[in-house]
């Protein structure tokens, strides 16, 4: 649809105040879901593992008076929003993106506990990242193909910062998307290089990860980081690997140091990698990769 580039902007901006809404839930709750699962499969499991040991029911299958009571569902839709410290459930106008927290003065309506500002970071960064492409891309296909990238792109810069998880259920789409969406002829990058690109980004921190792991015995980075730099690469092709990669490993070193000065790092002295992946892929929506690749070069001093 043809309109003036700031009115596509605000509109799909706005639309970016919701989603970021949305990220804020899928921050929150994925993670938990997935908690969740690998308790449920241990608890399978050693069930059949007691089962084998005592000649009791068969594999697979409970005694009768053993099921446990079914847990509350618990997804991106249910149960309602809540307070974590008193439970009070959010009311519809508690909820409206950014707005319901400048009302609310960042607390919560039922017991005045603070409200982390990083909700409305959220939703206002979601906004910007979506108004920006669609003042670049109009209301169009590829505007929202781009703005599906750069919001996968937020959830687990985030998820990851804060549990150092990549899920699968984000990176494994989000590489999938970025295949198809060149072989219709969104991202503007040819379909041998996207195929190239997944392909060369998930073998090249494979190859580091075991490298790393024979030289030291230890483990260097997650399997959730091949699969978020094979996305990258289906999204922006081969030849954006090298500049990416550099950008994320230069940017993350500095934060790195700078955390390590002020006894910020974490338990073993390690900060997730994907935040900064995430970083140089949206970087990447602005510049060409030879600009990434001076300006890196630039923050190297060479």
């Amino acid at each position: 649809m043809l309109l003036d580039p700031w009115w596509s902007a605000a509109l799909v901006g706005v639309l970016g105040l919701l989603i970021g809404s949305f990220l804020n839930v899928v921050i929150y709750r994925l993670p938990k879901m997935m908690e969740r699962q690998w308790d449920a499969e241990v608890a399978a499991y050693a069930t059949e593992q007691a089962a084998r040991q005592t000649h009791g029911p068969k594999v697979g299958e409970v005694a009768a008076g053993q099921q446990q009571p079914a847990a509350e569902p618990f997804n991106l839709m249910v149960p309602r929003s809540r307070c974590q410290a008193c439970g009070h459930m959010v009311r519809w106008h508690e909820n409206i993106p950014v707005l319901s927290y400048l009302f609310l003065r960042g607390k919560c309506s039922s017991c005045g506990v603070h409200i982390s500002v990083r909700y409305p970071l959220v939703e206002l960064g979601t906004a910007a990242l979506f108004a920006f492409l669609g003042h670049w891309g109009g209301l169009s296909a590829p505007t929202l193909v781009w703005c599906v990238f750069a919001a996968a792109m937020v959830a687990l810069a985030l998820i990851d910062w804060d549990t150092t998880l990549l899920p699968d259920d984000i990176t494994l789409p989000l590489l999938w998307a970025g295949l198809i969406a060149s072989t219709v002829g969104w991202t503007g990058i040819p379909p041998a290089a996207s195929v190239a690109g997944a392909a060369a980004g998930y073998l090249s921190l494979w190859l580091v990860y075991w490298g790393f792991k024979l030289v030291t015995g230890k483990e260097g980075m997650g399997y959730g980081d091949f699969k978020l730099f094979a996305a990258l690469g289906a999204w922006y092709g081969w030849q954006a690997l090298v500049p990416i990669i550099l950008m994320a490993s230069v940017i993350g070193a500095i934060v790195g140091l700078v955390m390590k000065f002020r006894n910020r790092l974490r338990e073993g002295g390690y900060i997730p990698f994907g935040p900064f992946l995430v970083g140089a892929g949206l970087v990447s929506m602005v510049f060409t990769p030879d600009a990434i690749f001076q300006a890196v070069l630039g923050l190297m001093g060479l």
